[in-house]
């Protein structure tokens, strides 16, 4: 939407005018307080023809839109009764003033267990009647399902595993169309995903085979939902810089600067010689150097990873971090809790350290998750070195 027009109308006077889509979907609705669907509203665009975040503001504010004035009618129009609910992918997109006016629900993708029921529910009996398959229904393993779930689709919704799942069943009625006696086995192999979607398309990480010195596990959040990360230190000899690599932005360059001087400033506390720094180069590197990376769940396991790297102490394999770190060593809290703790327990995770503020977040995760996860709220560096390290 780029035209405020298309919120408050054209005028009578222009040639064609029309009323705004508001006013238009409330006399095709018939009644003064229907329920109305602002989908996308983060892709409101704004160009010569006026700014509709802001006419749509006047219409979202519930102190103004009793009185909202669509330039067709011309007269005050009572949007007071009517009910908006407003989808968007990200809320950094939406004008700040507009944002203030909404009521926030944070949605979170689909656990893989509730993508499989989906998948059994609606979408294979879907896609099968779409494909012309009713007389031949393909069976669909569980670990086939799981097998497209993980490595063809990473997202938080269905979109792509509905396609994936379209795909196979294209794939198999032309299969049938080609046999002499128009009979398949029913069965769907991991063999037929791969002749028939390609090779994998997505590797997701997963815990390390061994315990290594400076490398420590941290969670990320993504639009296509929770990941883990590794975070791998270096010391070398040099000139005392602090070297950032991996598609950093500033907020993580920032809270590895951050890591560093808490580091050095409590050196002592953790058996580290006070003067490491000296005559040294510190290396921080996050693999995947090509994908853009930021956000402030990173100072704690940098944290992490430079002490391991300092004492020689390997990080365990089985234990990932998420957390904001200050200078004092305070943990802070982040965002995003349920799809970290969901990437954590597929890549094999059983050990998370959250920040003690986070605890709260833990009660809208699924019991069988919890069920495979220990999770250790804490609100200072120093009460989880003896945990994650060996």
């Amino acid at each position: 939407m780029k035209d405020e027009a298309e919120i408050r109308g054209h005028r009578r006077s222009y040639v064609g005018a029309l009323p705004g889509r508001i006013i238009q979907e409330i006399r095709r609705a018939g009644s003064l307080n229907p329920l109305i669907m602002l989908d996308e509203i983060d892709k409101i665009g704004q160009d010569v023809k006026g700014d509709p975040a802001s006419a749509l503001l006047e219409v979202l504010d519930p102190e103004q839109n009793a009185h909202f004035v669509d330039n067709y009618l011309d007269v005050p129009f009572d949007l007071s009764r009517v009910m908006f609910i407003a989808t968007a992918n990200t809320i950094e997109d939406i004008p700040a003033p507009m944002l203030d006016r909404l009521e926030i629900l944070q949605l979170s993708g689909y656990t893989e267990e509730e993508k499989e029921k989906i998948a059994y529910r609606y979408l294979i009996p879907r896609e099968i009647e779409e494909a012309g398959l009713s007389e031949q229904p393909p069976e669909f393993p569980p670990e086939v399902v799981r097998m497209i779930i993980r490595e063809y689709t990473r997202e938080a919704g269905l979109r792509s595993l509905q396609r994936k799942i379209a795909a196979v069943c294209r794939k198999r009625a032309y299969e049938i169309l080609l046999a002499p006696d128009r009979t398949v086995p029913s069965p769907v192999t991991p063999e037929k995903v791969k002749e028939y979607l390609g090779s994998r398309t997505y590797y997701f990480e997963v815990a390390e085979e061994r315990e290594r010195v400076g490398v420590a596990t941290g969670l990320a959040l993504t639009a296509a939902g929770g990941q883990i990360i590794f975070i791998e230190a270096a010391i070398m000899s040099g000139h005392e810089e602090l070297i950032l690599t991996g598609s950093l932005g500033q907020v993580m360059k920032e809270s590895a600067q951050a890591a560093l001087s808490f580091v050095r400033a409590n050196a002592d506390r953790f058996r580290i010689p006070p003067d490491f720094f000296a005559g040294h180069d510190i290396h921080v590197h996050i693999p995947a150097g090509a994908v853009s990376k930021d956000g402030p769940s990173a100072g704690l396991p940098i944290a992490v990873a430079l002490i391991s790297l300092l004492t020689r102490r390997p990080v365990r394999r089985d234990a990932a971090l998420t957390g904001e770190l200050t200078l004092s060593g305070r943990i802070l809290p982040v965002g995003g809790m349920h799809d970290k703790l969901l990437a954590a327990r597929r890549a094999g995770i059983s050990t998370i350290i959250i920040p003690k503020l986070n605890e709260p977040d833990l009660q809208d995760i699924p019991a069988n998750v919890m069920d495979d996860l220990k999770v250790v709220p804490t609100v200072e560096v120093a009460d989880i070195i003896e945990i994650v390290l060996i």
